[in-house]
C-alpha cells in the first residue's frame, strides 16, 4: 500500500517581452507587453502633439451578434467595445500597425489580451505588443502586434486545426447535455494530449490539435475552442497557483450554473511532470471537472482583470455526479458503494468528502474499518485467500481513491 501524500501542482506560462520603441517625437508613450505582463515593467514616454491630418483607423467589419457573447468584451462599455473590435479586426488579417480610437496605451493592451483570451482561434499572435498613444486634436494609439505566423502558413495551419477539431466533435452528438459535452472535451484533451513544458505552440490551440502536446494556455483554450463550437459558454481565466506559478483554466456555464474547469490538472502526465506517484490504474483526476469556488480557490488565485461569476454549485461536480460525493458521512453508505465496485470487478472506489472537517471525521474509520470490510466482501465473492489494493490519500483535496486487485 502506498504511503499517505500531499500533491503540489503548478503551471508554467511563457513570458515574452519586446524592448521600447524610439519615436521622433516631443513626448511619447510606448509600452511592449507579453502574456501575463505586469504594465509597470517596461515603460517608455511619447506622445506628438501634432496628430496627423487623417488618421487611418483600423476600418471595422465585425458585427455585435458576433462577438457579443465573449465574457471579456461584454465587460467593457461601448467606447472600448470598439476598441476591442478595431484591434480584433486588425489582428486576424496581421496588421502591422493597427490605429485605434484610444488615448490610453496601458488601456489598449489590456484590451488586447481580452482579445486573446476571449479568442483561442487566434494561434498566428504570440501575445506580445507595442502601443504608443499619440496626443492632438483627435488622440490615438498604434498598436504593434507580434505575428508568429501569416500567409500561406497560417492559412494550412488554420485548416489543421479545424479538421482536427471537426473529427473531435464528430464524436458527440450535438443534441447531448452541456454536462456530456464538457465532459466530452475534457475526457478527449486528457487522453490526447500529452503535457510538455517545450512543446513548440505550446500558448495556443495549435500545439494540442497538431502536436498534441502543450501546457496549461494550450490545454484551457483548446477547451474553450471545442465547447464553443458546441454551444457551452466557455471562457479562460488566467491567475496563479498556491505556489506562486502562473496557470490557466477556464470558467464554464452548466446547466445554468457557472463552475470552474481545469483540464491541466486532471492529466496524469501533468501530475508526473509535477514530481507526483502515478498509479498504473490512474487515468484522470476529476477534481477540477466542474468545481466551485472553494474548491478551486484552495489551490488558484484568479487574475483581477475582470471581475468573475461567483461559482457556488457542486451539483455537476463528476464526482457528485457518479456518488462519489459526500457530504456527511455514512460508514454503511461509503461500504455499500465500495461493494458495489468490487462486486463488478471495477476500478476505483473514490470518496471525495465536502470539507476538511468532513475528511477528518470519515479518514480514520475508512482505513481501520471500512477499508476492510470491503476487501474481505471481495475476498468471500472472488474466493482469494489475500486481498491486495493501492490507495491514495489526499487531504489537501479531501479524497480517498482505492484500487482493488482481483487476482
Amino acid at each position: 500500500m502506498k504511503k499517505r501524500r500531499r500533491r503540489k501542482r503548478g503551471c508554467l506560462q511563457a513570458f515574452a517581452m519586446i524592448g521600447g520603441l524610439f519615436c521622433i517625437a516631443v513626448a511619447s508613450f510606448s509600452i511592449a507587453y507579453g502574456i501575463g505582463f505586469k504594465p509597470d515593467v517596461v515603460k517608455e514616454i511619447e506622445r506628438e502633439l501634432t496628430a496627423p491630418e487623417e488618421i487611418p483607423f483600423q476600418e471595422v467589419v465585425i458585427q455585435e451578434n458576433e462577438i457579443g457573447q465573449k465574457y471579456y468584451y461584454r465587460q467593457l462599455d461601448e467606447e472600448e467595445k470598439l476598441i476591442y473590435r478595431e484591434i480584433l479586426e486588425g489582428v486576424r488579417v496581421n496588421t502591422e500597425e493597427i490605429y485605434i480610437h484610444s488615448s490610453d496605451a496601458e488601456r489598449s493592451n489590456e484590451i488586447f489580451q481580452f482579445i486573446l483570451k476571449d479568442c483561442p482561434d487566434i494561434f498566428w499572435c504570440d501575445g506580445t505588443i507595442s502601443a504608443t498613444s499619440y496626443e492632438g486634436a483627435e488622440p490615438y494609439t498604434v498598436l504593434k502586434p507580434t505575428y508568429t505566423y501569416g500567409g500561406e502558413a497560417k492559412e494550412q495551419m488554420k485548416a489543421q486545426i479545424e479538421a482536427q477539431a471537426f473529427q473531435c466533435l464528430s464524436g458527440i452528438p450535438s443534441d447531448e447535455s452541456d454536462y456530456n459535452k464538457i465532459l466530452y472535451v475534457y475526457e478527449y484533451i486528457v487522453n490526447t494530449v500529452d503535457y510538455d513544458l517545450e512543446a513548440p505552440d505550446n500558448q495556443n490551440i495549435y500545439s494540442v490539435f497538431i502536436h498534441q502536446r502543450s501546457v496549461c494556455a494550450g490545454y484551457s483554450k483548446a477547451a474553450q475552442y471545442l465547447l464553443e463550437q458546441l454551444g457551452v459558454f466557455c471562457t479562460y481565466v488566467t491567475g496563479t497557483t498556491s505556489g506562486g506559478q502562473n496557470h490557466a483554466w477556464n470558467l464554464v456555464k452548466c446547466e445554468g450554473d457557472y463552475y470552474y474547469m481545469d483540464v491541466t490538472w486532471g492529466d496524469p502526465v501533468f501530475q508526473a511532470s509535477e514530481g507526483e506517484e502515478t498509479n498504473q490504474f490512474q487515468l484522470i483526476s476529476y477534481d477540477y471537472m466542474l468545481c466551485d469556488d472553494t474548491e478551486l480557490m484552495k489551490n488558484h488565485t484568479p487574475d483581477r482583470d475582470v471581475v468573475l461569476p461567483a461559482c457556488t454549485a457542486m451539483n455537476r461536480n463528476y464526482y457528485m455526479m457518479n456518488n462519489m460525493y459526500y457530504t456527511s458521512y455514512d460508514p454503511d453508505l461509503v461500504l455499500m458503494r465500495m461493494n458495489n465496485v468490487t462486486s463488478k470487478g471495477g476500478n476505483p472506489t473514490v470518496l471525495k468528502f465536502a470539507s476538511d472537517a468532513l475528511y477528518e471525521e470519515a479518514h480514520d474509520d475508512v482505513f481501520q474499518n471500512v477499508m476492510k470490510s470491503a476487501a474481505q466482501n471481495l475476498a468471500d465473492w472472488y474466493g482469494l485467500t489475500e486481498v491486495r489494493y493501492q490507495y491514495m490519500d489526499e487531504p489537501d483535496l479531501n479524497k480517498i481513491t482505492i484500487y482493488w486487485q482481483y487476482d
